[in-house]
């Protein structure tokens, strides 16, 4: 298969997957995968199957395709192919959860400067590099991550990447409990799909929309959550977006929990359950079990929800997600406040403030918790963040977080 041809195969698998023809795209693209004698369109073909299997939550054939291409990149001995598959290759182990991966191969990315393609993608590489540090509950790192991405989005006028980030920037704000902003940030990609997404994929506006449901049913507004996550399903549904659906069934369960509906709640959980099992969302699985465990406690069915808090807790160790563990240790400290059993409680007790002080969850000004409830915060320009109260009452000549960091002993 020649150069032409094997562009002429790309478009046609192209409009096919556009058209929801997800499988005779595949189909397609397998065979100029293993006809065409062109390098670059072999490369171009594998760009579109790791997108694909992506979006279907195929992720272990998202990184087989990206080492693949990576492959592929040193025969053409271009850099800015190069730079292309390992941000692909970043993304395959973001999706899988191996975080650590994920970071090393963006750094990867970002230090081959001077390629023309690099100064397009280095938004993109921070926007995975973030997800990665927020996998990881590094919060000062993932939030600058997040606002190098927003800077590059700006500079470039991609609002498909501000759209992506913003949904970012409403997860980070949700995991530090500031509703207020973590609903902002949606509602701002969700503005940017109506005024700029006419040809965008729907998978946008979707994406949007799940990230406000999420935040509405944290202030409570369930009625809206609904309703944004059921828009969001539908599309899921027509796109066979598998990862968004599970994440929507799980908000779905959410909701049911909130309204105290157990019984409607468990089968939303184990849909979900099921669905990140299958495609390997192991930081999905954890939220999953803590929502089994909280309408256990809710039954007051006790021990049952041990059982999964200690499935979630094994994930949440294997994962380095810190605030999964804090949460954990959080119900288990008012599930054994309930049995009396004191020695267990002391212990979670102890777990739980060595979290935070690992997460610095706590405001460097009044030195009281940060995420445990709703408040509102804002970040100074090295990332710290502060109860914002506390800095219009306080104001700052510098982060009192920065200069305690530089005082401490044999601080690297």
């Amino acid at each position: 298969m020649g150069q032409d041809q094997t562009k002429q195969q790309i478009e046609k698998g192209l409009h096919l997957y556009q058209s929801n023809q997800t499988e005779k795209a595949l189909r397609v693209w397998m065979r100029v995968l293993e006809k065409s004698a062109d390098p670059a369109g072999r490369f171009r073909v594998l760009g579109c199957l790791i997108t694909a299997h992506a979006e279907m939550g195929r992720y272990k054939d998202m990184l087989k395709f990206a080492v693949v291409q990576i492959d592929t990149a040193r025969e053409l001995e271009d850099p800015d192919f190069l730079t292309e598959s390992y941000l692909n290759l970043a993304r395959s182990n973001e999706k899988l959860c191996e975080f650590q991966k994920t970071i090393s191969y963006c750094k990867t990315c970002l230090n081959m400067q001077g390629t023309t393609v690099s100064l397009q993608l280095n938004g993109q590489v921070s926007l995975s590099m973030g997800n990665a540090f927020l996998g990881l509950s590094i919060f000062q790192k993932a939030l600058e991550c997040f606002e190098k991405a927003l800077r590059y989005a700006h500079n470039n006028d991609d609002k498909m990447l501000e759209c992506r980030v913003c949904c970012s920037l409403g997860n980070f704000y949700t995991q530090i409990k500031d509703y207020e902003k973590a609903l902002f940030f949606p509602c701002k990609a969700a503005e940017l799909v109506n005024d700029y997404g006419k040809g965008w994929s729907l998978k946008y506006r979707a994406m949007s929309q799940y990230h406000m449901a999420v935040a509405y049913r944290k202030l409570g507004r369930l009625a809206d959550a609904m309703d944004c996550c059921e828009e969001s399903m539908k599309i899921a549904l027509q796109h066979g977006d598998r990862p968004l659906q599970a994440l929507c069934l799980l908000c779905f369960a959410d909701i049911h929990r909130s309204r105290r509906d157990v019984q409607t709640a468990f089968p939303r959980y184990d849909s979900s359950m099921s669905i990140m099992t299958e495609i390997g969302n192991r930081l999905g699985l954890i939220q999953v079990l803590l929502g089994v465990s909280k309408c256990w406690m809710i039954q007051k069915e006790l021990d049952k929800a041990l059982e999964s808090i200690e499935k979630a807790q094994e994930l949440a160790e294997g994962l380095g997600n810190k605030l999964g563990l804090l949460k954990l240790h959080c119900l288990c400290e008012r599930i054994y406040r309930t049995k009396e059993q004191q020695r267990e409680l002391r212990d979670h007790v102890v777990k739980f403030h060595e979290c935070v002080e690992e997460m610095e969850l706590y405001c460097g000004m009044c030195g009281e918790s940060i995420g445990e409830k709703n408040n509102q915060l804002q970040a100074l320009p090295c990332s710290h963040f502060f109860h914002l109260k506390c800095l219009q009452t306080n104001g700052t000549r510098g982060c009192p977080n920065c200069r305690r960091l530089s005082v401490k002993p044999g601080y690297v």
